[in-house]
């Protein structure tokens, strides 16, 4: 059992929780730890319930009780430098700035050991990078699907981490981002604040539910109209859930093009007044979606930074 701790979680079980799974109330509760990371950690008696510890992660909350988590220090990075090109856009003793290319994934994992931003990270800037919550991702501080581009930042110590990740917690940090999607949208700009959740049908896939999903909110507005058949939008997000852009739009009615597990299955024109968009789409390779905005406020300096992107080759392509 690792014995350093970097955090200490002391959460309240409310009405709305009673009743809940230990790892789910968990997992809800703390955004930036992944419910199989919690799991591990409770059965590690690291999770204290009314000061008793418990290290089943089925054990159910009550109303009032008092969750202590003990959040274990990072474990070494194991991860071996590759040299991978890295578009940086900012750069200093504290935090990094870099465009991540669609098709490039952001940590190792079972699936992709390496050749991931995390190898290119560790080639770049050494062993500087920090750790979070005991988990070999260093200096991530957010992350952004295999098949969306866009910018990220990167923490180069743990001081920086640290305050970047409230930044993340505490929804300050602003993220913007441009997608295409099918349909004129409507109405032009919303506010979408359903709650994301594992799916009951593919546990594979996020969906929009009634119980037990997490808290989110995507603002929308569109930026142009694409040959009456799609829309360009810009979503801003005051939540970081996964996959959510791609859920709230798919769930409007809207799905990403070329999103190949919330978009559409069939990509046929309705009308031939839409065919070469359509062409279009059938050349891109993945879903449509960039981060091309990112502001935070410096951890050393305290200065609100801001960094935009253009629009990569293939979207720039599809717009026409």
């Amino acid at each position: 059992m690792i014995s350093h701790a970097i955090n200490i979680h002391s959460l309240c079980v409310s009405q709305n929780h009673s009743g809940m799974r230990l790892d789910l109330f968990l997992s809800n509760q703390i955004d930036q730890l992944s419910r199989t990371y919690l799991k591990n950690i409770i059965e590690e008696g690291l999770v204290k319930v009314s000061d008793v510890t418990v290290i089943e992660p089925d054990f159910r909350v009550k109303l009032g009780q008092l969750v202590e988590v003990t959040v274990p220090a990072p474990k070494p990075v194991e991860h071996r430098a590759q040299n991978i090109e890295l578009k940086i856009y900012y750069e200093d003793d504290d935090v990094l700035v870099v465009e991540k290319q669609a098709g490039l994934v952001v940590h190792p994992s079972p699936g992709h050991p390496d050749s991931t931003l995390v190898n290119a990270l560790i080639s770049h800037c050494g062993s500087s990078l920090s750790g979070i919550g005991g988990v070999s991702r260093p200096g991530i501080v957010h992350r952004l699907d295999k098949d969306t581009s866009g910018l990220m930042i990167v923490a180069k110590n743990d001081k920086s981490h640290q305050f970047l990740a409230r930044q993340f917690s505490e929804h300050s940090m602003e993220r913007a981002y441009l997608a295409v999607v099918w349909g004129i949208v409507s109405p032009s700009k919303g506010k979408i604040s359903g709650n994301i959740g594992r799916s009951s049908r593919n546990r594979k896939k996020m969906a929009v539910v009634k119980k037990n999903g997490k808290r989110a909110i995507t603002n929308y507005k569109l930026v142009k109209k694409l040959e009456k058949c799609a829309s360009l939008i810009e979503c801003r997000l005051s939540t970081g859930r996964t996959h959510q852009i791609r859920v709230h739009m798919a769930d409007l009615g809207f799905p990403i093009v070329s999103d190949a597990i919330y978009g559409r299955k069939k990509n046929n024109p309705a009308k031939k007044e839409f065919e070469k968009f359509y062409k279009r789409a059938a050349e891109i390779s993945r879903q449509a979606l960039h981060a091309y905005l990112i502001g935070f406020e410096h951890p050393r300096t305290r200065q609100k930074m801001i960094f935009k992107s253009d629009l990569p080759l293939d979207m720039k392509k599809l717009i026409g």
